[in-house]
This record gives C-alpha cells, structure tokens and sequence, in this order.
C-alpha cells in the first residue's frame, strides 16, 4: 500500500493510522529501521492532528464571535433527566 502524504489526510484517517503505528510499536517486532521510520511518521501524524485540531478550534472562535446574538449554554454529556 502506498504511503499517503500526511497533509492529504483527514483527521479521521491521521487519527487511524497513528494508532496502527502505535500498535506496531509496542509490539516491538518491527526491525529497528522501520520502527525509527514508523516512529518518525507517527510524529507528523500527531503534529498534523494536532494543527487540524487548533484549525477547527479556530473556526468555531470565528464562528462564535461573528454570532453576537447566540448564547453559549452548559453540555452535558449523559446527562438524564
């Protein structure tokens, strides 16, 4: 299978993918070559979730900010009533 670029990745399949490469890792069967290799995607993975992350952090700021008439309110996850 060919290696995509990082940055043409969604934020799903960044998040996929790391967690097979963490896998991997901690199996520890990988030669070392291909764990440095493995390792070092894995840190782009991360850092490019990361930037998606903050990317949609600051559209909703955006968002927020340009909508004066809407209110905030408390989510509560599970929560019953």
């Amino acid at each position: 299978m060919a290696t995509k670029k990082i940055s043409n990745l969604s934020f799903e399949a960044t998040i996929e993918e790391l967690e097979v490469i963490v896998n991997q890792l901690e199996q520890g069967d990988l030669p070392l070559d291909k764990a440095l290799s493995q390792f070092e995607r894995g840190i782009g993975l991360a850092r490019s979730g990361q930037d998606k992350l903050q990317g949609a952090q600051q559209k909703v700021d955006i968002l927020m900010n340009n909508n004066n008439e809407s209110s905030l309110s408390a989510f509560n996850q599970g929560a019953q009533d």
